[in-house]
């Protein structure tokens, strides 16, 4: 990239954009758009990969755009500083360059926090960051900016640190901030790739390599913001103590996810029930766990709750799940010939499994009939357990008024007796 200009250089590249040679600067720069525009066509397809920092909705809303068309123009500019006198492009690279860094942030922390209600905020910001820059670049009034913010310093321990380290630092940093996250969400997005009992496995394996890259992109960051590493260990101690005594809730929850992940005793897909709310676990994070419910409802667990309570699990051992049902028939039914019957009609609902078998028991002697208990199971508790009972319970209404069988209602048995009418008092 050419170097800042000043003013003397502002004026003559004003003058050098109205000759005849930035026209031809102009067509090439088009046609370096057009082929960066052509080659991401052709390596996306028709339809862009779900979730890709790569390539967005659109061509030109991804980081590829951007990079093969600063490439080309970079190289047309080296190409073409023999031949003509070169204006356009001084403008056209820092411009590209600009809206590469901007893709660049902003698709990597998208893919890092998709739900983040920030992530409009922090695109906006960087954008008018970016910009700013540009502008200043290309007006010559960087120089004057830079040499400004050398003038601002202080003394920081044994070290002299001007404004100009600061933002160039924290500049560096959130570079390799963001390059870690890169390389954290391509490495999460490979290992949670497919389906199979492993996803929990391979869900830890990803919240670690992101909390191992963010560590070391943290310590490059502040080497680059020019913090002596050294005296960490002092900042360690006290934030070894401040995790023992007003973090220790937090810390309990971060440790209790990887427990959790480790010893696979909960994994995404698992029916639970915890303090009175049952549901399908459908994330384990490693501070929390999502859990939802069959009527949408979602349950934001620490995972610190799933380690120390008693946390019911159906999916744990086995998926398969006893449903039981009731019904009470008069007194006077053959059971012997209607356990059979019934049976074999609740086997034939669809989601009903023939192994454990369905089952029908007496199971008490009321006072108005005797009362059948109806068992059976079922493998997919995640789809709801009232429509299959319900099921049944049609079932077996059909089997009892096809076979005869009387529902009984309540009855009571009235004992009249009768008594002497007692004789009118004064009769002799």
């Amino acid at each position: 990239m050419s170097r800042p200009l000043n003013t003397d250089e502002l004026s003559e590249l004003l003058a050098a954009l109205l000759q005849r040679d930035a026209i031809t600067e102009l067509g090439v720069l088009a046609a370096c758009l057009v082929l960066a525009w052509g080659v991401v066509r052709l390596l996306r397809g028709k339809a862009p990969p779900d979730g890709s920092i790569w390539f967005g909705a659109r061509i030109v809303d991804g980081v590829l755009f951007p990079g093969i068309a600063l490439a080309l123009a970079f190289g047309a500019r080296i190409a073409l500083a023999g031949v003509l006198k070169i204006a356009v492009f001084r403008v056209a690279i820092p411009i590209l360059l600009s809206l590469l860094v901007i893709r660049l942030i902003v698709r990597v922390l998208g893919a890092s926090f998709p739900n983040s209600a920030w992530m409009r905020v922090i695109e906006r910001s960087v954008s008018w960051v970016a910009w700013l820059a540009v502008v200043l670049w290309v007006t010559g009034v960087l120089p004057l900016v830079l040499d400004a913010m050398d003038e601002i310093h202080w003394k920081m321990g044994a070290a002299q640190v001007s404004l100009r380290n600061i933002v160039e630092g924290t500049l560096t940093a959130g570079l390799v901030l963001v390059g870690a996250l890169w390389i954290a969400a391509a490495i999460e997005k490979k290992l949670l790739r497919g389906t199979g009992d492993d996803l929990s496995i391979r869900k830890m394996a990803a919240n670690l390599v992101r909390v191992a890259l963010l560590f070391v992109g943290l310590l490059l960051a502040l080497s680059a913001v020019g913090i002596d590493l050294t005296a960490l260990s002092v900042l360690g101690g006290a934030l070894g103590v401040g995790i023992g005594f007003g973090l220790q809730k937090i810390a309990a929850n971060y440790i209790s996810g990887f427990v959790i992940l480790a010893e696979r005793s909960l994994r995404i897909g698992d029916m639970v029930k915890i303090d009175n709310f049952e549901g399908r676990i459908t994330d384990i994070r490693t501070r929390y766990t999502v859990i939802r419910a069959l009527t949408g409802r979602e349950s934001i667990v620490p995972n610190e709750m799933l380690i120390t309570q008693r946390v019911e699990n159906a999916s744990l051992a086995d998926t398969r799940v006893a449903v039981g049902s009731a019904v009470q028939v008069a007194y006077g039914t053959d059971l012997a010939a209607l356990a059979p019957k019934l049976e074999a009609a609740i086997a034939k609902v669809p989601r009903v499994i023939a192994d454990p078998a369905p089952s029908v028991q007496l199971a008490a002697f009321s006072a108005d009939g005797m009362d059948l208990a109806l068992n059976f199971w079922i493998r997919d508790p995640e789809n709801g357990q009232g429509n299959v009972k319900s099921e049944v319970n049609l079932t077996v209404l059909s089997v009892l008024n096809a076979e005869g069988v009387e529902i009984p209602y309540p009855q009571r048995v009235m004992h009249h007796i009768n008594l002497p009418t007692p004789e009118p008092k004064g009769t002799p």
